[in-house]
């Protein structure tokens, strides 16, 4: 089928780097590449370039110059997240019947910039688990699309440096009886834009490189 092909020729695109997410590897290997995860700092999700382009930019072209990783702010909320994550997978799996495979860094073939999934479900789709405060969650509760509008970016990046063609958007409590699960469907338009932003701020990292090597 057409869907078939379209994503056959897309994960042509993509290499899977198996590695542990957090690891020292992984975070050589996300050094100086814009990643999904940041895509909101260089697009906003009605798809127009982001204010925040210019110091993110900064950063990366700093790693590639020095070889260190930028500092990345943490919380007890997130340190919390990451705890929870394959309690919360789990809890996925059993909801959707699904398996879900744990990848550790996705770069696109030009090794300039990637994803880190938090999984991919089958061979059409994925998931992006969050486990947030309890009075976050009752604000997912009130408004479901709030989920998804908070990690558009990020989630429309990861399908298209996957080649897939849905991810689901999964909240998890561990005290809370309801979850919250959303279903985003590949938004090819948005991602023509977002292609055309990362492209651009890689083709500036690589110039800013040169000039300050």
């Amino acid at each position: 089928s057409l869907r078939q092909s379209r994503s056959r020729a897309r994960s042509q695109e993509m290499i899977i780097l198996d590695m542990e997410q957090g690891s020292d590897e992984w975070l050589a290997a996300r050094l100086g590449k814009p990643s999904a995860s940041n895509f909101s700092k260089l697009i906003t999700t009605k798809g127009e370039p982001s204010k925040s382009a210019g110091k993110y930019i900064t950063d990366l072209v700093a790693e590639r110059l020095s070889g260190e990783v930028t500092s990345f702010y943490t919380n007890d909320h997130m340190a919390r997240g990451t705890l929870l994550e394959p309690e919360a997978r789990s809890a996925y799996e059993f909801i959707t019947d699904s398996e879900v495979l744990e990848v550790g860094f996705i770069v696109h073939k030009s090794f300039e910039y990637g994803c880190s999934p938090d999984g991919l479900v089958g061979t059409e789709g994925g998931v992006e688990i969050k486990c947030p405060a309890a009075s976050t969650m009752v604000g997912y509760y009130e408004k479901p699309a709030s989920l998804v509008t908070a990690y558009y970016q990020q989630i429309q990046g990861c399908i298209w440096l996957t080649g897939r063609e849905w991810w689901d958007a999964f909240a998890y409590h561990p005290t809370m009886a309801k979850h919250v699960l959303v279903r985003v469907e590949r938004n090819d338009e948005f991602i023509e834009k977002l292609a055309a932003e990362v492209e651009a701020a890689v083709t500036e990292i690589k110039n800013q490189v040169e000039k300050y090597q």
